[in-house]
């Protein structure tokens, strides 16, 4: 992507306004003319001065000001790119109706470039059906919706409703930038089909209780959100996920490893692409007690029988049409790089998968976090891509091996 575009970041009044000052520097960085465009509420939790040091452009918040110049329409007319983050529910009321009462609001009605919002709020309001209307509203008019992420939040609130994070955010501006290049939707994946699976599935013990594993579904989704963002139809089957399903793409739901297997196989029949992101279980139990299992009933110690689960990934790719392409995920716990790239190696010969994405995994990196490091692997074990950053930028650079 080439550098030297003039892009409006819009900030508006939350506390993720806070992060809105990294978005302004990684434009900076690029190359990019930033102009700052601020709602006074937004002022109130970052500093005119500071976003003026970081854009290296005065701060633009009052409708009357520059009349002269017709300020209220000239930012908007210049614009390349729109990123407003944070993205508060009143500021996507205002803008699903078209509402302009404000220099933003001016600013947005006035440009023709792509809009890239990021939502931040808490749960509630996330979830508000207002809210969900109006984001649905704003996505049919070719609005780019980042997130929000799911998280601790104000206080001690956690939940849906944290603003990705910058890298998402810009990365996934940079896809809609990309995709006005070329001229509208019709991205590098325009007209292939996309089936990919995300999150973990769970294998049920009792009515109660289940055997999981912890990935949140983020990376999956994040490759769904750019599959479609590069013009590709999307089917994702989400797997118990911790994040929002994007709205844009045909969600179908599972829950053990033999529900997912039945949708991924269903789903791959029309399929140019298969992407198996989702966390499957290798075992599940034996037997699935109809009842609660008590422990007055077992004592101290419980003993579980389990048996394996079918290879998902490998009876796809057996299963793959001439031309289909099937990539898998790998997760590995093995600290030594050598070694974890031996196992990678070794379970991409296995599989028969066109490609394996190999990624480390342990307490606190891999599962449920807003970054990953990958290296992907061919059929033959040859490292073709490394990639390192948001999961959105990882989504990123594993789909570029279908361009």
């Amino acid at each position: 992507m080439s550098s030297g575009r003039t892009v409006v970041v819009g900030i508006t009044g939350g506390i993720a306004a806070y992060k809105a000052v990294n978005i302004v520097r990684a434009f900076v960085l690029r190359g990019d003319s930033v102009h700052v465009v601020a709602t006074p509420a937004a002022l109130r939790f970052v500093g005119r001065p500071t976003l003026e040091a970081i854009s290296r452009n005065p701060v633009h918040t009052d409708l009357y000001e520059g009349v002269a110049e017709v300020r209220h329409v000239a930012i908007g007319q210049s614009a390349d790119l729109i990123v407003v983050a944070p993205a508060t529910a009143n500021t996507i009321a205002k803008l699903a109706c078209g509402l302009a009462d404000d220099l933003l609001g001016n600013t947005i009605l006035a440009s023709t470039a792509p809009l890239v919002i990021a939502p931040a709020m808490h749960t509630e309001m996330w979830n508000n059906a207002a809210t969900r209307a109006n984001v649905a509203t704003l996505r049919e008019r070719g609005v780019v919706v980042v997130g929000p992420g799911t998280g601790r939040l104000t206080g001690a609130d956690s939940g849906a409703g944290r603003m990705e994070e910058p890298d998402t955010i810009v990365a996934a501006a940079l896809a809609a930038l990309a995709v006005a290049d070329r001229g509208g939707a019709a991205g590098d994946l325009a007209g292939k089909r996309i089936v990919i699976s995300a999150g973990g599935t769970r294998e049920p013990l009792d009515p109660v209780r289940f055997l999981g594993n912890r990935s949140s579904g983020k990376q999956g989704v994040a490759l769904a959100e750019a599959a479609v963002a590069r013009g590709a139809e999307v089917v994702l089957v989400a797997a118990n996920l911790e994040v929002p399903a994007p709205t844009n793409v045909d969600v179908r739901l599972a829950g053990s490893a033999a529900d997912l297997e039945r949708a991924m196989t269903e789903a791959a029949a029309e399929a140019d692409v298969i992407i198996m992101a989702a966390a499957v279980a290798d075992y599940r139990p034996a037997e699935v007690r109809a009842d609660k299992i008590k422990k007055d009933d077992t004592g101290d110690t419980l003993v579980l029988t389990l048996v394996r689960n079918p290879d998902i990934l490998a009876g796809l790719a057996a299963a793959r049409k001439p031309g289909q392409v099937v990539i898998g995920f790998a997760a590995e716990t093995e600290a030594d790089p050598e070694l974890l790239l031996q196992l990678g190696r070794e379970k991409a010969a296995r599989k028969g998968c066109d490609y394996l994405v190999l990624n480390m995994v342990g307490w606190t990196e891999g599962f449920a976090s807003e970054r990953n490091e990958v290296r992907v692997l061919n059929r033959h074990g040859d490292i073709v891509i490394e990639a390192s950053g948001s999961k959105m930028s990882v989504a990123e650079s594993i789909l570029d091996l279908l361009s």
